[in-house]
């Protein structure tokens, strides 16, 4: 099995423009997340509309794939570049790692590398056990799974409904998920998802993956240990730096 990351970022932010060449510790933010990367995946590429991000990444050693500036999602942004560099080498599945996730983890790129042990896989995602500030928290969406680890359902609420007991309770009654924006996916099925048309759960919840669920695709889950540390704003590349001294 073969495997590339595709690294998407972009110039524009509204929360944070520019983001992907801040500085963190001695190196902008997306050398940390593509340097990362290649511990589990030797073929890496940064995906950008922007040529200031390009330079960057030749400047450091990188690989970047030169993509529209008219993409709706990540996702969308790497079926682009995957269709490019696919006329260079040949691979059969795409780790779409979030330019903004500096603190990735080889361990998390193997899990999800090693969900397509499962010749019925066609897209991977991580999820971790939530804890009391989460399960509440719309920001922290939600997965329920099946016996075999393939998701069941996404939302922003608190699922499943625990019924009969309080809130506070229900993490006593229940192991709960909450999922990570990490995805894998294999080639084919990658060039497929980015064709269909929004879905009514991914509109009601502002969920993209709803939207594959909803066309019938597989999402496989692999369980991690490790948080996902993204920077969204100036106040998140503050608290960021604090961790890269420790």
């Amino acid at each position: 099995m073969n495997y590339i990351a595709i690294i998407p970022a972009r110039y524009q932010s509204t929360r944070f423009p520019g983001k992907p060449l801040a500085m963190l510790g001695a190196k902008p933010i997306i050398q940390h997340v593509y340097e990362n990367a290649q511990n589990a995946i030797e073929q890496a590429w940064v995906a950008t509309d922007d040529q200031r991000i390009a330079d960057a990444v030749l400047n450091f050693g990188g690989k970047v794939v030169m993509t529209r500036n008219d993409h709706q999602s990540g996702t969308d942004r790497c079926a682009e570049a995957a269709e490019k560099i696919a006329e260079q080498m040949d691979f059969d599945v795409v780790i779409n790692i979030q330019g903004d996730e500096p603190f990735v983890r080889r361990e998390q790129l193997d899990a999800l590398k090693g969900c397509f042990s499962d010749p019925k896989t066609q897209i991977a995602t991580l999820i971790k056990k939530a804890d009391s500030s989460d399960l509440f928290n719309p920001n922290r969406p939600k997965v329920v799974i099946d016996s075999r680890q393939n998701a069941l359902l996404f939302s922003r609420s608190a699922i499943p409904y625990i019924r009969g007991k309080e809130p506070e309770q229900w993490l006593n009654c229940h192991s709960f998920y909450c999922h990570l924006g990490m995805y894998a996916y294999r080639r084919s099925i990658l060039s497929e998802i980015t064709k269909l048309q929004p879905s009514a759960l991914e509109l009601a919840e502002s969920l993209e993956q709803l939207r594959w669920l909803e066309n019938g695709y597989r999402i496989k889950t692999a369980i991690t240990l490790f948080e996902s540390i993204g920077i969204d704003t100036p106040d998140d590349l503050e608290t960021a730096k604090k961790l890269i001294l420790k």
